[in-house]
């Protein structure tokens, strides 16, 4: 399912009226650290994994 422009705009609309255009900037920027920390947990998870099977790797 893709969203056309008519439903981001809409969906726009409907976050500018529910939290106000003060609060934009404030929920952007805590959606931006949200996503970084996601990002870092992932690659973090990734690496974990990585080292779990080589070190299973030398154990055989």
């Amino acid at each position: 399912m893709k969203l056309g422009p008519t439903e981001l705009i809409v969906i726009l609309i409907i976050v500018i009226v529910l939290f106000g255009p003060t609060q934009i900037p404030k929920l952007t920027k805590m959606f931006g650290k949200s996503v970084k920390s996601f990002k870092d947990g992932m690659a973090e998870e990734e690496e974990s994994k990585d080292k779990d099977a080589k070190s299973e790797d030398g154990k055989e």
